[in-house]
């Protein structure tokens, strides 16, 4: 391992370029190589956010993720085409770090919270030097989007991802105080009749793409489709003790 060669896991915040850290962009403008994750034929929003920061003549790599949206989530084969795809990744970076070379892994939102980051950090232990850089999350992104506090005095916030089945999502929906529901997409339905039986929808706000230009802030209630596109979310703010 070269101890002078650094892979870092750079948060990029929730959309807004602005609200990017002045360490995150130091390391961007400064890093020989960047890496970033993006469905095959797309920029990337990653890519996108760092857009005029980069250095003449960076090596970029993208990260392709596979085509897994045909296969169930419980399928073995889900799971094994991932481990595969970040193991690949994980190769992809070592050549530069061999070499020498800095690495930047564009994050969006924060590395550690939901991010494919984690991923790759897990299995670089022991082979390359990781410095994570933090980014402010975009669940926090949209919660000050929807121009309220997600939670006040008391409350716990309850962070749950949409990926789970119906059932699941009634329980942990049955008691909570405060709620932020991840990884929408596909998921609304199921999450508006999870919500709906445990008698929350009428508080439940949809943000989709918080803090970037596209932003839409509406009460659940009111949005009469099922589209979610990946940078949504839906929140359910507290009503704790106040002075």
């Amino acid at each position: 391992m070269n101890s002078a060669v650094t892979i870092y896991g750079v948060g990029l915040g929730p959309g807004d370029p602005d609200l990017m850290s002045v360490k995150a962009a130091r390391l961007i403008g400064n890093a020989r190589v960047i890496a970033h994750f993006r469905k095959p034929g797309r920029a990337g929003n990653a890519r996108t956010l760092v857009e005029g920061l980069l250095a003449p003549g960076v090596i970029e790599v993208a990260m392709e993720y596979p085509v897994t949206t045909e296969i169930a989530l419980d399928d073995p084969a889900y799971n094994d085409s991932l481990r595969e795809f970040y193991d690949d990744c994980v190769q992809r970076l070592l050549v530069h770090a061999a070499q020498g070379r800095d690495v930047a892994v564009l994050c969006e939102g924060d590395p550690f919270l939901y991010g494919s980051f984690m991923h790759l950090h897990s299995r670089l232990a022991g082979k390359a030097n990781v410095v994570v850089v933090p980014g402010i999350s975009g669940m926090s992104g949209c919660w000050t989007a929807s121009d309220r506090p997600i939670t006040f005095g008391d409350d716990v916030l309850s962070v749950v991802p949409a990926t789970l089945d119906e059932p699941s999502l009634r329980e942990r929906f049955r008691d909570i105080d405060a709620l932020v529901v991840m990884k929408l997409g596909r998921n609304l339905p199921k999450v508006r009749r999870a919500l709906k039986a445990a008698g929350l929808i009428e508080r439940a706000v949809y943000v989709e793409r918080g803090t970037m230009a596209a932003q839409k802030v509406m009460r659940l209630a009111d949005k009469t489709d099922d589209e979610a596109p990946y940078f949504s979310v839906i929140l359910v703010h507290g009503q704790g003790r106040r002075p």
